[in-house]
């Protein structure tokens, strides 16, 4: 390449066109609550634990509307929602809906990538039905969920990844958003920073400071200046910015790990409010361990003190974690021998891994397509 020369990407433009679909469910969880129960339709619902130490895991839509998201405390949940309707999970209930909308994708493409029971990533620029518009196919799935699970699902359709996901959020619920080629970096830049996957509360108050708002605010910025500000992770803020994703769908991709972590809105330092914390991300984990149908050796506590610092410490088995009550025990362990600590945290986290292979459900990196539509792609 001669100097000067720039890439396509440099340019603010689009890669070679896929077709992408992200199908998201809404309310999943306790929209299969609902329609198993119809005592629970147009009630507030929250799935999870009622008392104690208990953490929502979804919401319906009724309780949304007072404030109620999943990963709050269950007794925070119900201050803000008195009406607050709990019920328990029930897993085997939402992964057989979830088989089902698996089935309705592979009807569709064999690329497809699941993120969750209730969230995947699809690829049908070369679908099987040879249907050429993607908008076209993505209604189709959505009828296909209503009519088999009595259920809605919200979809974003564009030319990447990052895209689809930012557009499937944007009608919900029971909505669906297209992003066409070349309309990308004007969709992003008229979103609110805190829209962008990895902006969170922290980030979004550290950008604030430095005069970024929104996603145009973003696109000012060169990549000098947005290493200067926020290391590597500036290079994810240059692309996303401009609307630039170049990852494939990975169909049967590897699960390397399941875990969660909590950023505080106000650094934490006490020990007690420490294993408090853990014991609500403990619920909050293993909820998501039961949902993979995931088995590990290693868990993984993870700490961001409040000078950004990152600490890790794991320990492993020689089997697997038998259960949430002995993986809250090792999380605890790890957490004992590093207290007293030598300053406020701002984050934690905790993790399974070297999960069973298999244990997930996916197992093979899968292919990747890399068919190229050009800007006359029907979407």
């Amino acid at each position: 390449m001669s100097e000067g020369a720039t890439t396509p990407e440099d340019r603010g433009e689009a890669p070679p066109t896929r077709k992408i679909i992200h199908v998201d469910m809404d309310a999943f969880f306790a929209s299969v609550e609902q329609r198993d129960n119809p005592e629970l339709r147009g009630k507030p619902v929250a799935v999870g634990g009622a008392s104690g130490r208990g953490v929502v895991a979804a919401a319906s839509y009724e309780a949304r509307r007072f404030g109620v998201k999943s990963a709050m405390p269950s007794v925070t949940a119900k201050r803000l929602c008195p009406d607050l309707i709990f019920v328990k999970s029930r897993f085997d209930a939402y992964r057989e809906a979830s088989d089902q909308i698996r089935a309705i994708f592979r009807h569709h493409t064999d690329l497809v990538e699941p993120l969750s029971l209730d969230e995947a990533y699809l690829d049908v620029t070369v679908n099987k039905l040879g249907i050429a518009s993607a908008t076209q196919v993505a209604q189709m799935i959505r009828q296909e969920i209503r009519a088999k699970t009595r259920l809605t699902a919200s979809a974003g359709v564009s030319y990447n990844k990052f895209l689809a996901k930012l557009a499937s959020d944007q009608n919900k619920p029971d909505g669906m958003c297209v992003i066409r080629p070349g309309e990308g970096a004007a969709f992003v830049q008229t979103l609110p920073i805190r829209r962008f996957h990895g902006v969170g509360p922290r980030g979004e108050e550290k950008m604030a400071r430095l005069g970024i708002a929104t996603g145009a605010d973003l696109a000012a910025k060169d990549r000098a200046w947005l290493a200067q500000h926020f290391g590597s992770f500036g290079e994810y803020l240059y692309r996303a910015a401009r609307g630039i994703d170049d990852r494939p769908v990975r169909a049967n991709r590897i699960r390397k790990s399941v875990g969660g972590e909590r950023t505080f809105s106000v650094d934490r330092h006490e020990a007690e409010e420490l294993r408090t914390t853990l014991d609500e991300i403990v619920e909050i984990v293993w909820e998501r361990i039961e949902r993979a149908q995931a088995r590990g050796r290693t868990v993984t506590l993870k700490l961001k003190y409040n000078d950004f610092q990152l600490m890790t410490r794991a320990r492993s088995l020689p089997r697997s974690v038998a259960d949430k009550a002995e993986f809250a025990a090792i999380g605890h362990a790890i957490l004992d021998e590093l207290l007293p600590l030598p300053r406020p945290i701002r984050l934690m986290g905790l993790t399974l891994s070297n999960l069973e292979r298999g244990a997930s459900g996916e197992e093979d990196e899968g292919r990747s397509n890399d068919a190229s539509g050009g800007q006359l792609a029907l979407f």
